[in-house]
């Protein structure tokens, strides 16, 4: 009968294999089985329990969320006539501190905002894409300002052009009438454009967005 065992052997375990009986004579025809001598089985080498290294006590640390950037909140709203129609824009930055201009455009209410340092110094009724050539919302920087372009696709003028994206999407003024549309483009009244054209710098940004407006306080970029 074979025994399998294990036994430790430095790091790693060894098998080993012992024999309890061994197969010693036969005598008158009858088959006699003499128990052998035990094997001394090797002497365990206990190991000594590794000490376990303390752990140091961790304090947690409290997460704040980064405050708003002053320049970025809304801290005045201009007081438009009503109704503000079609045509309709107003400016008025006296008094208002140098600071990043940002240009909000909502195409539901069909209004183009524009603040400086979180100051609403501009507005004005905006034309906007059809429906087959409808005006991306996104964030997009101004990339060129050419104050006497013409579109290259419809021959048309857009005067004071401040472009948004490669293909096309652009500000510029424009004869805003109600029921009328653009290719894609943001119309604003031609003398506000000029206003709007000398104020602005490549690099700034306009948040065109659907429906969604803003009032004291709130953050101006998402």
């Amino acid at each position: 009968m074979t025994r399998f065992g294990t036994y430790a052997m430095g790091a790693g375990m060894m098998l080993a294999i012992g024999t309890s009986a061994t197969l010693l004579a036969m005598n008158s025809g009858i088959d006699t089985l003499r128990e052998a001598a035990p094997v001394a089985a090797p002497a365990l080498q206990s190991m000594p329990e590794p000490t376990p290294s303390p752990i140091a006590a961790t304090t947690p640390v409290e997460m704040t969320a980064p405050a708003a950037n002053p320049d970025f909140v809304v801290k005045r709203i201009l007081d438009v006539p009503s109704p503000f129609t079609h045509g309709d824009h107003v400016w008025d930055d006296a008094g208002v501190p140098d600071g990043p201009i940002v240009i909000t455009v909502d195409l539901q209410a069909q209004v183009l905002s524009v603040f400086r340092g979180g100051h609403e110094i501009g507005a004005a009724v905006i034309l906007y894409g059809a429906d087959e050539k409808p005006t991306p919302t996104g964030i997009y920087p101004i990339t060129e300002k050419d104050a006497d372009h013409v579109s290259n696709l419809y021959d048309a003028p857009m005067p004071y052009m401040l472009r948004l994206t490669n293909d096309g999407i652009s500000i510029h003024g424009s004869d805003v009438e109600e029921g009328a549309a653009t290719h894609g483009c943001i119309g604003v009244p031609t003398a506000f454009a000029r206003k709007l054209f000398g104020t602005v710098k490549l690099g700034d940004r306009v948040i065109v967005t659907n429906g969604e407006t803003m009032t004291l306080g709130d953050s101006i970029i998402a």
